[in-house]
This record gives structure tokens, sequence and C-alpha cells, in this order.
């Protein structure tokens, strides 16, 4: 935990806005929709069968001037779970937010969330899910290599 002289690490620990997810019923008619309407790059479809979850990645064509992009990512649900009763609940749309951190236990362990949330997610790279976040849209951390 931080002290009053050091500053609470999660608050200086993302780097970079990973990406944004929409939950969807149909991954493909929404990736679609993004490229038909905004342009954006099909770059990558992946299943991430422990999680039960079929992950479309979008990216713009367009890059920040530190040289990297933003991803969309679009969530489909293959079976009961978060995603699922997310859809249930709200409908589709913002289903999180992710930011990477240039080590996520550590991270975890010092702003007092659990690393037992530790998952390996889209890409293969290890991701958790805050307990602490916004009403309204969840916030993911992905630790990704240098």
């Amino acid at each position: 935990m931080a002290t009053d002289d050091e500053p609470d690490l999660l608050r200086t620990a993302a780097t970079l806005l990973d990406h944004v997810a929409v939950a969807a019923h149909d991954a493909t008619a929404s990736a679609d929709w993004f490229e038909q309407t905004l342009g954006l790059r099909r770059e990558h479809d992946e299943i991430v069968a422990d999680a039960g979850v079929r992950l479309v990645w979008l990216y713009p064509s367009g890059k920040h001037p530190g040289g990297q992009a933003a991803a969309m990512q679009i969530v489909q649900p293959l079976r009961a779970g978060p995603v699922a009763s997310h859809l249930s609940e709200r409908g589709e749309g913002l289903h999180h937010v992710c930011f990477a951190v240039p080590d996520l236990a550590r991270t975890l362990t010092e702003a007092a969330e659990s690393t037992e949330r530790i998952f390996v997610g889209g890409y293969g790279y290890p991701c958790a899910f805050l307990n602490r976040h916004p009403p309204g849209c969840a916030i993911e951390l992905v630790e990704k290599p240098a």
C-alpha cells in the first residue's frame, strides 16, 4: 500500500491506453460495422477458451504521437459467464477499458488487488480486471513485453 510520501502505484502504473472493449452478441457483425463505418482494420481474431470468449481486434489507420494506437476489441461470449451476463443485463456496448502496465503482479499487489485474478487474455498476455472501477465500465490491466 502506498504511504503519504509515495503515490498509489495504481495511479502511476498505467503507461498506455491499450484497448477499449465492446461486448457484442455477434463479433463478426460488430467488427464489420467498425470496418465499414470507421475504417478500422481487423487484425486478429481469437478464441480465449479459458474465458469462454471470442475476441476480434481492430485498429485505426493512424498512430498516436508515441507510435502506438489503442485497439478496439469486440468481445463475444461463447458460453455463460461474465460477458454473457453483461450482455443480458446491459445489452451490447462498452464492456471495459484496458491499460498497459509494466509489471501486472506488482501493480495488483501494491494496489491491494488479488494477483489470483490474473489470467491469460488476448494475444496470450497476462491480464486482470480490477475490483475497483467506475460504474458501468470495467477496468482491465495488461502486461506486455517492453
